[in-house]
């Protein structure tokens, strides 16, 4: 196993509380303050998780790497983390498997400054991106392969998080980055173009919002998992449905004070998340065969079931859970 799944930073130590499996309090971790990260706090705000016994802090690990480095350091019990980091993993014997899925998109646009207006004016210009090894650097890459632009003629700089990366943008440091809500509806009434949005390329389907956890917790404490996704579920369920409660949540987590620009993201994604939170099977195919392009010297294991465990979803759907969860609306 590569090294950088092997050290845990010192930093992702430090801050993130031990386990206590005696008391049975977990730690999830999201990846940032972007409107997509809104079903597990849906999980947590809206009281699921304590209604099924799973006490769960929350934490945020910016970037997939980081988050599977929490995974498999055991600082953390869950992850809401885009799949690319974790199938390296997992290829290489990690102790983590994927075990549901709430968003199965790419939710971002390419955001640009006004002179460029076509993707080949993407030639030569800098491009930021959250992390390199994550959703950003795939769906562009996929992007530009659509767009028959050679990668190498686009320089992607780690440009940090989506506040940060729209300043840039603004201020001409960036050419065009990726933004998801609330962002692009600041960008657009900032003057900024879209240049594309991801949810339309071809290759579009991406495990985004994908729920993992280490393997042996899966094992030994099945029903804990199984109780953190019927409140994963519930609290999706509940976003997509309660709207003032869900602005209330949007409002609160993203820290933002526009009522507009919580309206435009709550919008956006009560009609993209997915419920059940089942994994797009062609989506993981994709970030698969993306990965094994990108380093095809790994050999990589292309069976989806090396990396999902869906035994808890189907046992939730046999006994009827999904269908009475959408019957109390």
């Amino acid at each position: 196993m590569s090294c950088v799944f092997r050290v845990l930073p010192a930093l992702v130590l430090y801050f993130l509380p031990a386990f206590s499996n005696a008391q049975e309090k977990f730690i999830a971790s999201y990846a940032g303050f972007a409107g997509f990260q809104a079903p597990l706090w849906a999980a947590k705000d809206f009281g699921f998780l304590s209604k099924y016994g799973v006490e769960t802090d929350l934490v945020m690990i910016p970037g997939s790497a980081r988050g599977a480095q929490a995974l498999l350091g055991g600082s953390i019990h869950f992850g809401q983390i885009d799949g690319t980091a974790l199938i390296s993993a997992i290829n290489q014997g990690a102790d983590l498997v994927f075990v549901a899925s709430s968003l199965n998109r790419f939710p971002f646009s390419l955001v640009t400054q006004k002179n460029i207006r076509q993707p080949k004016d993407l030639v030569g210009k800098k491009v930021g991106i959250v992390s390199l090894g994550g959703a950003h650097e795939v769906s562009l890459i996929l992007a530009l392969r659509e767009w028959n632009i050679p990668r190498s003629s686009v320089t992607l700089l780690t440009s940090g998080p989506a506040a940060n990366r729209l300043v840039a943008l603004a201020s001409g440091a960036l050419d065009a980055t990726l933004l998801a809500p609330p962002e692009t509806g600041e960008a657009a009434r900032m003057g900024l173009l879209t240049l594309a949005h991801m949810t339309e390329l071809k290759a579009a389907y991406f495990p985004m919002n994908a729920i993992a956890t280490r393997r042996s917790l899966l094992e030994k404490n099945r029903s804990a998992v199984k109780r953190f996704l019927q409140a994963y579920s519930e609290g999706i369920h509940q976003f997509m449905t309660q709207k003032d409660k869900s602005l209330a949540l949007l409002t609160q987590r993203m820290k933002q004070k526009n009522p507009a620009v919580v309206d435009e993201t709550y919008q956006y994604f009560a009609s993209t998340f997915s419920s059940p939170p089942r994994m797009s099977h062609e989506g993981m195919r994709a970030a698969i065969d993306m990965l094994v392009q990108r380093s095809p010297e790994i050999k990589f294991d292309t069976n989806v079931n090396k990396y999902l465990d869906e035994r808890l979803l189907d046992e939730l759907e046999r006994e009827g859970f999904f269908k009475k969860m959408a019957q109390k609306n």
